[in-house]
């Protein structure tokens, strides 16, 4: 689907201000629908001096009128009259008539959107909001039903007079944002609720306040709720108040509320706000286990990572007291292919997800290629070419093992003794990576890859566990040229299994 930026962008000449104001609204669209107990649509002026819609929102707590989204699609001739009167006096515009759409009658109002600037002065209208609400909704004779419609109302008001959203840290579409339907609370200007939701009342209820919130100042309600603790949130009053546009929280009992305050505004001057109020307990300690079980993985990794290295270091240390020659060549290789692992290792105890940036290891595994030169009276100049872009672990593992014994191969016997060069190439499409490994070696011996150990287990690890194709030929400049090539779609596949856990 078309993302708001998109459709505005190619559609219409708003700026790049208004479209981002339009992005910020768009975070609450959700809430003014849920709110006003209606579908809502932002449309937008088209430049061949029509209207586009580019985002719709059904109500959470009322029947929608729209089957499908509208998103993309033009304003309705007759629905052009309202909208046009909307945007041109900046003011309500509201149907003497039922409206239509399909089949399906209903109550149509239009509020204009503008914008506040930083001076002070206000942008004209550059979108209009569209409100369309069922003929036979019955919501609005509940007290419940019309407190929300009021709220509603307050807000589209101050979407017409630029000052909502805020851009401040108040807005909605955020992980546990409280909505309408969890809960809210209408604060008048001297800070006391005049109304709260039956879902904020158990809230409290279950925080330990058992009296009714209404007519009481709700920052002392919070107050009590909170009272004892010394790590509060300083704005805490403010947000209980309306004063500010921020979100928050609260804990009590073993429990999480989330808080977000959203000042009123009328005529320039505040009038009182609204808190909206959810239990966000679960969410939290859903939140808290990730970040336990990925901290657990990172250390589980971090233990593997130093478990090879000592590894490696014993090999090393056995290398260097091995008599034959043959020995230490064996054992020199087993320690690079136990490093070559920990790196992959070492680089998942860092991040916070099973994803591998593999440039970044195998930037470490050229570190290994240098080691094996300074051995071998070698000068090696290794070049990269290209990205190989993220890789599950699953994957990242076998390739660093075994681009690590093609390159320390091409050092050790390609460049044995002498001075040349290494190049790869990695090469990343939607379908496959390519990776080519070439030296300015002697070459080949004769014109053919060998079957040792080393081969087979490049074999093993490229074509049985990546799926992918290995040869090796002749380069034109006289050394060794070795290709690798691996399916993509078994990375791409693995790679959505993964989940990754944001900070």
């Amino acid at each position: 689907m078309a993302t708001l930026r998109n459709l505005a962008t190619k559609y219409s000449s708003l700026d790049e201000e208004e479209i981002e104001w339009l992005e910020l609204l768009a975070l609450d669209w959700q809430l003014i629908a849920d709110l006003a107990l209606s579908d809502v649509v932002l449309w937008v002026p088209t430049d061949e001096g029509g209207y586009l819609a580019v985002a719709h929102a059904r109500p959470a707590g009322s029947v929608t009128l729209f089957y499908r989204d509208v998103i993309g699609e033009y304003l309705r001739p007759d629905w052009r009259e309202l909208v046009d009167e909307a945007m041109a006096t900046g003011q309500p515009a509201v149907s003497t008539s039922p409206a239509w759409y399909e089949e399906n009658p209903m109550r149509l109002s239009a509020f204009s959107v503008s914008k506040c600037e930083a001076n002070g002065e206000l942008r004209g209208p550059f979108a209009v909001v569209t409100v369309h609400t069922s003929i036979a909704d019955t919501q609005n004779a509940s007290r419940m039903g019309a407190a929300f419609r009021e709220v509603a109302v307050d807000l589209l008001s101050m979407i017409q007079c630029g000052l909502f959203p805020s851009p401040s840290n108040g807005r909605g579409g955020e992980q546990g944002s409280p909505r309408a339907s969890d809960g809210l609370v209408r604060i008048n200007l001297d800070g006391i609720a005049t109304f709260a939701s039956p879902n904020t009342q158990s809230i409290f209820n279950s925080l330990g306040y058992r009296d009714e919130i209404e007519g009481e100042n709700f920052a002392e309600v919070i107050a009590e709720v909170v009272k004892g603790q010394f790590d509060t949130d300083e704005s805490l009053p403010l947000v209980a108040q309306g004063k500010i546009a921020k979100r928050t929280e609260i804990d009590a009992r073993g429990r999480t509320v989330a808080l977000r305050s959203i000042p009123v505004v009328r005529d320039g001057a505040r009038v009182g706000g609204i808190v909206l109020t959810r239990d966000v307990t679960e969410l939290r300690q859903q939140a808290q286990e990730l970040i336990t079980k990925d901290a657990t993985i990172r250390e589980i990794h971090h233990r593997v990572k130093n478990n090879l290295q000592t590894v490696a270091s014993l090999l090393r240390v056995q290398a260097r007291r091995a008599r034959s020659e043959e020995a230490k060549q064996v054992l020199g290789q087993a320690m690079r292919r136990v490093a070559a692992i920990a790196v992959v290792h070492d680089t998942l105890s860092t991040g916070l997800s099973q994803i591998v940036d593999f440039d970044v290891v195998f930037d470490r595994v050229l570190g290994l290629a240098a080691e094996v030169a300074s051995l071998h009276s070698t000068t090696v100049h290794p070049r990269k070419e290209g990205e190989f872009g993220e890789l599950p672990s699953e994957y990242a593992t076998p390739l660093a093992l075994a681009l690590t014994e093609i390159v320390t191969n091409a050092v050790e016997h390609g460049l044995a003794g002498r001075e040349g060069e290494v190049f790869i190439r990695a090469d990343r499409t939607d379908e496959r990576l390519s990776v080519e490994v070439i030296d300015t070696g002697t070459g080949l011996p004769g014109g053919t890859v060998g079957d040792g150990l080393g081969t087979q287990i490049v074999r093993t690890l490229i074509e049985g566990e990546l799926g992918g194709s290995i040869t090796w030929g002749p380069d034109e400049r006289g050394g060794t040229r070795v290709a690798v090539q691996i399916p993509l779609h078994w990375i791409s596949a693995q790679t959505r299994e993964i989940p990754r856990i944001q900070p």
